[in-house]
């Protein structure tokens, strides 16, 4: 484990602390005509959806990030198992009727929205603790019947990455659920090297690709790397199209269409690694590449971290331990129009 700690590496024993995570939303029918234009925009705010862990890091109100940015939609984290093959936020708090829910709840009557990120680093994964695909598509359909979902991320990291047994039914399960729930859009979220995916990854997306699993956007986090040369930006261009090219590889797709099928969750500010810093120019830089090739999904880890630190602290759960305006990197996200 690193020093310092972001959300996404965070432990499940934070979820006694009170505050709130966010889930996902409702799992909308196919659209008809009519119903195109509002779906398109959908599509893109989700796309441009940052994580925010509002039980971690003196979260800010997501209508005041709202307000301040323009973003619509967020990422929240992250669901757990509860020691057995049952959702919960944290592995702890129930799905509807807390602090959860009511956040969710007040992001949507601010005219926003929210995806739901099941996963992460640590803690009991469902993946593993679901003992078989149709339990764990199960699992998943808990949370998307609790918010009527019509997003939903699969953080696929540590032990559920390592286990080829587990990331079979990891994507036999989104097959299900994609079948289940004609319309949802689902994301696969894991970490890369700065070539693009391990190979861990590829055998994750050719099984998706075997499975017949149109994932909507199969997401690397470009960060955390153990080593790297150049730029932050550059080595998350070289990632993405490591990415780009193990779908187009594994479905058979055009180079347009693979670069639709990819997206990027980076990290803002210092990771924990010495000598990895995610600049706002490197963010510039994937929102370049985000826009000339149309990508899936352009997001970061994470909206706590999104100001600069008082009295020249370093970079935690509540700073991005470089020099920046309030929300500086959620203002460049939110300029990605799909």
């Amino acid at each position: 484990m690193h020093t310092v700690v972001p959300p996404r590496r965070l432990t499940a024993a934070l979820a006694g602390a009170g505050s709130l995570l966010l889930p996902l939303i409702a799992a909308v029918p196919q659209a008809g005509a009519a119903d195109a234009p509002q779906a398109a925009a959908a599509s893109v705010a989700m796309a441009v959806a940052p994580y925010e862990y509002l039980g971690w890091g003196n979260p800010q109100k997501p209508t005041d990030v709202m307000a301040a940015t323009g973003v619509k939609w967020f990422t929240l984290a992250f669901i757990l198992s509860d020691g057995g093959c049952n959702p919960k936020w944290d592995g702890s708090r129930a799905l509807t009727g807390g602090s959860d829910e009511s956040a969710i709840k007040s992001i949507r009557g601010a005219g926003g929205d929210v995806v739901v990120s099941v996963g992460g680093w640590s803690g009991n994964k469902l993946g593993e603790k679901c003992s078989s695909a149709s339990a764990l598509a199960g699992a998943y359909q808990k949370v998307i019947n609790a918010y009527h979902l019509k997003a939903l991320d699969i953080d696929i990291e540590d032990t559920e990455f390592s286990n080829a047994t587990v990331r079979q039914r990891v994507v036999s399960a989104l097959k299900i659920v994609k079948t289940n729930n004609p319309g949802i859009v689902t994301y696969v979220t894991m970490g890369t090297t700065p070539s693009g995916p391990d190979s861990n990854g590829k055998d994750l997306i050719k099984k998706g690709a075997a499975a017949g699993l149109a994932n909507d956007g199969w997401t690397i986090m470009p960060f955390d790397f153990g080593s790297h040369s150049g730029s932050m930006g550059s080595a998350t261009v070289s990632a993405l199209e490591g990415l780009k090219a193990a779908v187009k590889s594994a479905y058979g797709y055009s180079d347009d269409a693979a670069y639709r099928h990819i997206g990027v969750s980076s990290m803002n500010g210092k990771t924990d690694e010495s000598d990895e810093t995610v600049t706002t120019g490197d963010f510039q830089t994937m929102l370049g590449y985000a826009k000339q090739h149309h990508i899936a999904r352009f997001t970061f880890w994470a909206v706590n971290r999104d100001r600069q630190c008082s009295g020249g602290g370093s970079a935690g759960d509540s700073c991005s331990g470089v020099g920046q305006s309030p929300y500086a990197f959620t203002k460049i996200v939110s300029q990605y129009a799909g």
